[in-house]
């Protein structure tokens, strides 16, 4: 009998891409605010109910729930809802759990590496680090102690937090949108561009997360981050040579980048490496550890050249 495995943040790209990764050997449940199929269970955070069924036999959770960092500005409401999404999310979980007196082997969840902060540095951080001081870093230690308390209220008998870089895939998220203006020849870096872009790869982090599930060692928090470094500068490079594109735009001032997008562009025009060694050290193997390798593997899935 295969063991259930519940997925929060169904329609997000890692939740759909894990899926059909672990599909085969785990059964698999989605949460979702609109039941479509057989093996999807609704709930809904503002009015607080799940639907229960999804938790019968269950052995693990992936908690991917969260509202996008980078969607909209972060006005006053934008702010309570990133991290509600993410806490009220993981309250209803528990809640389900304890009144259902269901003990899972494992909470997996989504956390973010901007654990440390926001900001530029030569400092390449590491799990052993205390967290930074600013919004986003707030929002991540919020995460992780609502993912803590599973453990700690013995709901689960150990949590693991993924402390997730920018994921590159061409279905979604930043490289979907850095393709474009390189691809029309109006591509450049962004303010200093010397901000440094923690990255893993599509394929890295559903496999960071299989590792993690079958691997009951693994527990605590983790740097999924690629072991090769890169700045804004360098992605954005690197991704005009993949495409044979010319990249000859000056650099996208950062006051533009503040005007548009408010408070949210610090996190746009700041950022600091990762290691990923604690990781690493566990026996995971990184499919795409070199940049242009992953670029290669992901741009050639779709038309860009010409």
């Amino acid at each position: 009998m295969k063991e259930v495995v519940l997925i929060t943040g169904a329609s997000g790209m890692i939740a759909k891409e894990l899926a059909k990764k672990i599909g085969k050997e785990y059964e698999i449940r989605f949460l979702t605010r609109k039941k479509v199929h057989d093996y999807e269970y609704e709930w809904d955070l503002t009015k607080g109910i799940i639907d229960e069924t999804a938790l019968e036999n269950v052995s693990h959770i992936i908690h991917l729930a969260g509202a996008n960092i980078s969607e909209k500005r972060w006005t006053p409401e934008r702010k309570k809802e990133l991290i509600s999404s993410r806490i009220d999310s993981a309250e209803l979980l528990r809640t389900a759990l304890r009144k259902n007196k269901i003990k899972l082997k494992s909470f997996i969840s989504a956390s973010g590496i901007n654990f440390y902060g926001t900001e530029t540095s030569e400092k390449i951080y590491s799990e052993n680090d205390p967290p930074g001081n600013d919004f986003l870093s707030e929002v991540v230690v919020l995460w992780e102690r609502a993912a803590d308390d599973f453990k700690e209220q013995d709901l689960a008998e150990r949590v693991v937090k993924i402390r997730t870089a920018v994921v590159l895939s061409e279905k979604d998220g930043a490289l979907k949108k850095m393709v474009p203006p390189i691809q029309y020849g109006i591509g450049s870096p962004l303010g200093s561009g010397q901000q440094y872009m923690p990255w893993v790869h599509i394929e890295d982090i559903c496999s960071i997360y299989e590792f993690a599930l079958k691997n009951p060692e693994m527990d605590g928090a983790y740097n999924a981050v690629s072991p090769q470094h890169a700045t804004n500068r360098e992605l954005t490079k690197k991704i005009a040579q993949v495409l044979e594109k010319p990249l000859f735009m000056p650099n996208v001032p950062g006051f533009v980048l503040k005007l548009l997008f408010g408070e949210l562009a610090t996190a746009i025009l700041e950022g600091s490496r990762a290691s990923s060694k604690k990781l690493q050290d566990t026996g995971f193997h990184f499919k795409f550890p070199d940049l242009e390798n992953a670029l290669k593997d992901l741009l050639k899935k779709q038309p860009y050249k010409r």
